[in-house]
């Protein structure tokens, strides 16, 4: 992304997580810089905001998909259940 103007970018629904944190971290540090136009601002923050709900989104998906391996009595692998992370 060019620091005075941003490119067309991409849909957030269509990045993978790594690459749609990196934006956001960077819209993060242009509007921390306070060296930008309050029209552009908006527009960044707003995308910022699509940014943040899509990685909330992946990491939520990446959660429900992680099992633990629970184990027998002998200790020994028995079958896997739905990790309790809360």
């Amino acid at each position: 992304m060019n620091a005075s103007r941003p490119e067309v970018a991409p849909a957030a629904g269509d990045l993978p997580f790594e690459k749609a944190l990196e934006q956001l971290e960077e819209i993060v540090r242009r509007l921390e810089r306070g060296d930008v136009p309050l029209d552009e601002s908006v527009a960044i923050y707003e995308r910022g905001e699509v940014l943040k709900k899509h990685c909330e989104a992946l990491l939520k998906r990446a959660e429900a998909r992680i099992q633990r391996i629970t184990l027998g009595a002998d200790g020994r692998p028995e079958g896997v259940a739905p990790l309790d992370i809360s």
